[in-house]
């Protein structure tokens, strides 16, 4: 375990399923203002992409993706039929897991949340979590697969982090004048929670790269963040490129590169999965 509070958390699950424990009335009707506020957030109409700026949840972004959502947001893929399910999902377990740790006993802040922060000229605002034992934490749903590898250590997380998450936790933390924590995390798969601690993040150095983010943004420089990366089979480069992992969720990727997608040319699976391969001109 990478954090105290993750014993009293497990114990008080453990507790839930044995039906020795019994949530109170009043947590129980803040989880569920909670779910009914992003119900509403989500199910309410209106478009679920807003006009650009530059924010806390979007910060830690490629600066390629955020110069293409300020000056050609109509070249962005459209939102998948899933995308308001996903987010009601991460708003339910982060309630949800609000609502457990507070039962548990785990003391934490999360009042006045809202915070701003002066960098490069620019106020960029937000809401953060939670603060636990004076360091700041962000709580994030996971697939099985990232939380078993991206959300692994922060050094996987790190080396892939294409929706920001590494930058998000450290303009909160510069914000709220708050130590480095780290990251809760959910399996949507089976409901497992582990923490994961920011321990390689040096917090000056993660804001100067926040400040260049929101210089080149506003100067309406475009330099792309990742070139294409070849293609391997058994650890042997087929001479092949393709789209770099750090683009794979990005909703601009066909505007950056002229993207072939079929099945792969090397594998010998029987069912050949969908790789994105790059012309190169």
């Amino acid at each position: 375990m990478n954090h105290p509070a993750e014993l009293a958390i497990n114990q008080y699950l453990e507790n839930a399923t044995k039906g020795t424990s019994k949530m109170s009335e009043a947590t129980i009707k803040q989880i569920g203002d909670d779910v009914m506020d992003s119900m509403r957030r989500q199910f309410g109409g209106g478009n679920k992409r807003d006009a650009f700026r530059i924010r806390m949840s979007n910060i830690g972004k490629p600066t390629c993706q955020l110069w293409f959502a300020k000056n050609k947001p109509e070249e962005a893929l459209p939102l998948p039929t899933t995308f308001v399910m996903n987010m009601l999902l991460g708003d339910i377990v982060e309630a949800a897991f609000k609502g457990i740790i507070k039962e548990a006993g785990v003391p934490y802040e999360d009042d006045n949340n809202f915070i701003t922060l002066d960098i490069a000229g620019e106020t960029i605002k937000g809401s953060y979590d939670l603060i636990m034992d004076g360091a700041l934490d962000d709580v994030k749903s996971a697939s099985d697969w990232s939380y078993r590898n991206k959300f692994e250590s922060y050094d996987t997380l790190q080396k892939s982090d294409p929706f920001g998450y590494v930058g998000q936790l450290a303009g909160y933390t510069k914000a709220t004048g708050k130590k480095v924590g780290g990251w809760w995390v959910v399996n949507k798969a089976n409901g497992n929670i582990k923490y994961v601690p920011a321990d390689g993040l040096v917090l000056d150095e993660q804001i100067a790269k926040l400040e260049k983010t929101v210089h080149t943004v506003n100067e309406n420089k475009f330099e792309r963040c990742f070139q294409p990366q070849p293609e391997t089979f058994r650890g042997v480069p087929s001479g092949n490129m393709v789209l770099n992992d750090n683009c794979k969720f990005c909703d601009f990727r066909y505007s950056c590169y002229d993207i072939d997608e079929q099945p792969s040319k090397v594998s010998k699976a029987k069912t050949l999965p969908i790789v994105a391969y790059i012309n190169e001109s």
